[in-house]
């Protein structure tokens, strides 16, 4: 059974309605990185925001609408698909888009918003799926990873639907995907990556040569380029 029913979020022109769906979304965020969405309820989320208990329902639907939009505003924050177009969509040699999209990804796995609450609930999600991920996929996977395989197929000279392009794809994501879900203590026990010492320049740049170098072994054992 659903953990609330369907309402319109509309706000009937209240001035303050804007202001308390904003709180409430920045609330649920919080919440749903500390609980997980088994265990937040929308009482604990309404009193974070300072409203009253129905203000969830009100607003959103019920906690698993809201929970559906904490989702999808917490990848934006982190991968805004703008930001990811104007990486990738350029007149630039394909290796060196790939390059730039390898520095944006590093450039958000180690910056503070990775202890943020957006991290915490798509790591969460990520790791253990809710019946909700496919709005998430449908509505910000899906559009992002469109990009991504557009600039690898074009290294590879194949289709983006080809197998070797989603092999080639994990090769960038994993080691993006470990930094941000390993905690900061753990990273540093695992892969000493002192701050000082290897920027996020060299790092992407490593990064980069890494996974065109796996590329072009992907290209020359399996299409024989």
């Amino acid at each position: 059974m659903a953990r609330g029913s369907r309402r319109s979020s509309t706000v009937g022109g209240r001035p303050d309605g804007a202001a308390t769906r904003a709180s409430l979304l920045e609330a649920a965020g919080a919440v749903f990185a500390e609980s997980g969405f088994d265990r937040a309820t929308a009482k604990e989320i309404a009193h974070r925001a300072g409203a009253n208990a129905a203000a969830v329902n009100y607003h959103f639907g019920g906690i698993e609408p809201l929970y559906e939009e904490v989702l999808a505003e917490a990848h934006r924050r982190l991968v805004n698909y703008q930001d990811l177009a104007r990486v990738v969509s350029t007149d630039q040699d394909p290796k060196d888009r790939l390059r730039r999209l390898i520095g944006l990804l590093v450039g958000v796995v180690r910056s503070e918003s990775s202890a943020s609450w957006p991290a915490k609930v798509i790591v969460r999600e990520l790791i253990a799926p809710t019946p909700h991920f496919e709005k998430l996929r449908r509505e910000e996977l899906e559009p992002k990873k469109a990009l991504i395989f557009g600039v690898i197929s074009h290294i590879m000279g194949v289709a983006p639907d080809h197998p070797l392009v989603a092999q080639a794809a994990l090769s960038i994501m994993a080691p993006c995907f470990m930094l941000l879900i390993a905690e900061k203590r753990l990273t540093e026990v695992l892969t000493p990556l002192d701050r000082a010492r290897v920027s996020n320049e060299t790092l992407a740049d490593r990064l980069a040569n890494f996974t065109l170098g796996g590329i072009a072994q992907l290209v020359a054992a399996e299409l024989g380029g």
